[in-house]
């Protein structure tokens, strides 16, 4: 599938599953707008191997999505550099584990920014330039905890609820334009926060970080399989693509049957 002449920004795109869609889209001919934290060096070589690879412009924007006025300079950034965005994902997404009544209030603050909030300020000032294109799509990245619940994770199920609200809000806003407006919800994806959620497992048990890994999935996951970036990445561009044009409004699990029970 083709999506030359289309440009794209990505948020949380330096690793795990933003940097999986980004590379999906670039690979099917769309300009990318790199987002994310990181070592300077290792980004900007990225950005090149990425243009290098698949003949697009990689840019990037070093946007803190907890400040609202970052998010929407990102954007304005983007639609300056490429003349339009066609294509939002707004995938960049922290975690904090804590029993509610010990759950810090400036972690919870920060999980909201970034994994909801921000979704919104980005939303906000692409949308104008969608509708006067009559074209767009929206690819929120929510998860499997954005239709079920797991203990210990408040703020992060609650961001993630709301960005399934907020995708089919704007989904029924934009509905009579050729403008699309998804959530996809990952199950468990062996991304750094996965990473790091396994890692803080095995620690406290004391069991080994591969048997960790495995426990975790037999715990949600019936397919026992990590879902990939490749794989989510896959699906973001059949969503951009003509064929998803009939798609808007839609929670859409990708998640080894983790919501099925």
């Amino acid at each position: 599938m083709s999506l030359q002449g289309k440009s794209a920004v990505v948020t949380g795109s330096t690793s795990g599953i933003g940097l999986g869609i980004a590379r999906a889209l670039a690979a099917a001919g769309a300009e990318v707008m790199l987002n994310g934290f990181g070592e300077a060096a290792e980004i900007e070589a990225l950005r090149q191997e990425m243009e290098q690879t698949h003949g697009v412009r990689v840019l990037y924007h070093p946007a803190d999505l907890s400040q609202p006025e970052q998010a929407v300079d990102l954007v304005k950034q983007a639609e300056s550099a490429f003349g339009k965005v066609d294509i939002l994902v707004n995938n960049a997404g922290i975690q904090h584990v804590d029993k509610v009544e010990d759950f810090p209030p400036e972690r919870w603050d920060q999980v909201i920014a970034i994994n909801l909030s921000a979704a919104f300020h980005t939303t906000r000032v692409a949308v104008p330039g969608m509708k006067a294109r009559d074209f767009g799509r929206i690819i929120n990245i929510a998860s499997a905890h954005g239709k079920v619940a797991s203990v210990n994770k408040a703020a992060y199920v609650a961001a993630k609820h709301g960005i399934v609200g907020l995708t089919k809000v704007v989904a029924l806003e934009t509905a009579e334009q050729h403008i699309t407006v998804n959530a996809i919800c990952p199950g468990w994806v062996r991304t750094p926060l996965v990473e790091a959620q396994i890692e803080a497992r095995a620690k406290q048990s004391g069991r080994p970080y591969e048997e960790e890994a495995a426990l975790l999935l037999g715990e949600r996951q019936p397919s026992r399989r990590f879902v990939t970036p490749e794989q989510i990445g896959a699906f973001t561009v059949f969503l951009c693509g003509p064929d998803g044009d009939g798609i808007t409004g839609a929670d859409l699990s990708v998640d080894g049957g983790f919501t099925t029970h």
